[in-house]
């Protein structure tokens, strides 16, 4: 590696982690020479694992010794010509903030994302995430979606990018452990539909996790041990949309106790999985 001081932020070589918004990261070249921040060294190891590019570290002193071994790893992969900046503590907190308790930040290239047909394969649970907005939810779901073996999650186009510093963050990394890619692409007008008859001639069948009248509960779609599950998950303040709920094979609900009427989004969704795991006991 090779290692760099820096002390201002107005050091161009500095530009993608001060001058460049995540949207601005993203589009960079996109789909695949994007770039992203991961934040914290556990995120930053599950991306290398992953096998995500690194294009630059930038650290604070004190942390140094403690990811040698995470930049031999980077070395063994991508070479010896990696740059580590090095900065102080306030000048990472300038960068950043606020306090960053875990003090390393690498930009990182993007990946072509796959097909829905690719990750949907051998797929017989898959998530997916309309409109969710809330970067926290969205890292939050992927989590779940990994600790509860789900096969893969798919992302309507206007659904927040699970790269975002943020959500990577929250997701504890697992967004490089879970496959994940959109339904329908960027084109806002793809779902639900197409994308919804997509995952039916996939073999799935579709789930919109909604409280309605015609809602059936969660142990009754349990107890139909249906095969190929594509559980559906709406917006943090409006849910599904209608036409969602039209589309869709079934609604699903979660009861509620006490005129409590519906449970986040984040939290919502790792109570689907874990109901509907196999071979749980």
């Amino acid at each position: 590696m090779t290692i760099i001081p820096v002390d201002s932020l107005d050091d161009d070589r500095l530009a993608a982690y001060t001058r460049l918004t995540e949207v601005q990261l993203r589009n960079r070249l996109e789909p695949d020479k994007g770039i992203f921040i991961a934040e914290s060294p556990k995120v930053i190891d599950r991306a290398l694992a992953a096998g995500v590019q690194p294009l630059s570290f930038l650290v604070e002193g004190s942390w140094l010794d403690s990811m040698k071994d995470l930049f031999s790893a980077a070395e063994k992969r991508w070479g010896y010509d990696i740059p580590v900046f090095v900065a102080g503590f306030d000048l990472l907190h300038k960068i950043t903030g606020y306090r960053l308790h875990r003090g390393a930040l690498s930009a990182m290239r993007r990946w072509k994302l796959p097909t829905v047909e690719d990750i949907c394969r051998d797929a017989h649970r898959v998530a997916v995430l309309e409109n969710i907005v809330d970067y926290t939810n969205v890292g939050a779901i992927m989590r779940s979606a990994a600790a509860l073996n789900v096969d893969a999650v798919l992302l309507t186009p206007s659904c927040a990018d699970p790269l975002y510093r943020r959500a990577a963050r929250v997701s504890m990394g697992t967004v490089f452990q879970v496959p994940w890619t959109r339904i329908g692409g960027d084109n806002p007008h793809a779902w639900p539909q197409p994308s919804i008859h997509q995952l039916t001639d996939l073999g799935f069948t579709t789930v919109s996790m909604a409280l309605t009248d015609d809602s059936i509960s969660l142990d009754q779609l349990v107890s139909r041990k249906i095969d190929r599950l594509a559980l559906i998950f709406g917006t943090e303040g409006d849910g599904l949309s209608r036409r969602t709920l039209a589309a869709a094979d079934l609604t699903v609900k979660i009861p509620m106790s006490h005129q409590v009427d519906s449970l986040n989004v984040a939290a919502s969704s790792a109570v689907a999985f874990y109901a509907t795991m196999t071979g749980r006991k």
